[in-house]
């Protein structure tokens, strides 16, 4: 009988092979734990940012929608505007053509004139008010000084002739008023 007789390296090598084999269980469990763990919070953040990324679409989609409802009313309140205007401004030309066919001269002015104060009641009801210039100081927001005239008996600045009415809205200026000035 041969007797086997190790190297003392080798039995070194051979116990350390003895104990990752004893060892090896405990760690490919502890890694199946570790992974199982890791696949767990792998699919949670997966559902979550599933779930994210369809709130983003739904609102995404509901601002689009609100993008265009909003753009469709505020043409449509646009048109319902322009027609309102236009609706107020009608029987001025109603009555314009009327006295078109008039030959009366003195029907014809007393149907102009009722026909002007009919157009600055409706200009007054849609809120537009004539720019005060005659006489007054002038002021760059709201005249238009076309020309100038050096004379003594106005003042500095001074408005002695409006060439065109100015209008305006509240504090909006449809249109400057085209005046003469003074000094």
């Amino acid at each position: 009988m041969q007797e086997n007789k190790m190297e003392p390296n080798e039995v070194k090598a051979t116990e350390a092979e003895t104990v990752k084999e004893k060892a090896a269980p405990k760690a490919e469990k502890t890694d199946k734990k570790k992974v199982g763990k890791l696949e767990e919070e792998l699919a949670a953040a997966n559902a979550k940012a599933e779930e994210l990324n369809e709130r983003y679409v739904r609102m995404l989609a509901e601002y689009d929608n609100f993008r265009k409802r909003t753009a469709k009313e505020r043409d449509g309140i646009y048109a319902d505007a322009y027609m309102d205007a236009l609706t107020s401004i009608l029987p001025v030309l109603d009555n314009l053509e009327r006295a078109e066919s008039c030959e009366d001269a003195e029907a014809l002015k007393k149907g102009l004139e009722l026909t002007l104060k009919s157009f600055r009641d409706t200009l007054e009801k849609m809120g537009v008010k004539e720019i005060e210039a005659m006489g007054a100081s002038f002021d760059p927001n709201v005249h238009n000084a076309v020309m100038h005239v050096e004379d003594d008996a106005y003042g500095e600045n001074e408005i002695v002739e409006v060439l065109m009415k100015g209008y305006q809205k509240d504090d909006k200026v449809i249109r400057y008023s085209m005046v003469k000035v003074a000094n």
